[in-house]
């Protein structure tokens, strides 16, 4: 089964419980078609390059998920119903070429290969690894006598607004 990336674009005013059924639905797709929903990320609201125009207005921001797993080839064309959602902007998958995973990626004979490029003493000696002194809060110390005195301040600004 080829790995796969959702990317779910959702209206910046949906709320978590409507967000987590849209992300619900898609995983239970996942599911019934043999799939593995192997992570889900959420990142918020973000800014938008242009506004997304829709039937209730222009949308400059959204809220961004991406959804990790692994389906059947045919899956892209069985999420046409995303295209009638009316909480979702836009949404993308995303299909991983040439990614190995199980056991094409714990191949034995490739780890060792690759490990054998580095000097063992380089893997697990500690010695070299530098400690951070803590000696650099002598910089970020304020000193109490600069500045100016608050409440002085807002007494000058009392003055000035009669």
């Amino acid at each position: 089964m080829p790995f796969y990336d959702c990317m779910l674009l959702l209206k910046p005013h949906v709320n978590k419980e409507s967000l987590m059924d849209l992300v619900a639905r898609v995983g239970k797709h996942v599911y019934r078609r043999n799939g593995v929903l192997t992570d889900i990320k959420s990142f918020g609201i973000v800014r938008l390059g242009y506004g997304i125009k829709k039937l209730d207005g222009r949308y400059y921001q959204g809220q961004l998920m991406q959804m990790s797993m692994m389906a059947t080839p045919n899956f892209n064309k069985e999420l046409h119903y995303l295209n009638k959602e009316d909480r979702l902007l836009r949404w993308l998958l995303v299909k991983h070429r040439n990614t190995k995973y199980g056991l094409e990626f714990l191949n034995e004979d490739d780890v060792r290969s690759e490990l054998s490029k580095f000097p063992r003493s380089t893997l697990f000696d500690d010695e070299n690894i530098d400690e951070d002194d803590d000696d650099d809060d002598e910089e970020y110390e304020v000193n109490q006598d600069e500045g100016h005195n608050d409440e002085e301040y807002e007494v000058n600004q009392d003055k000035e607004e009669k």
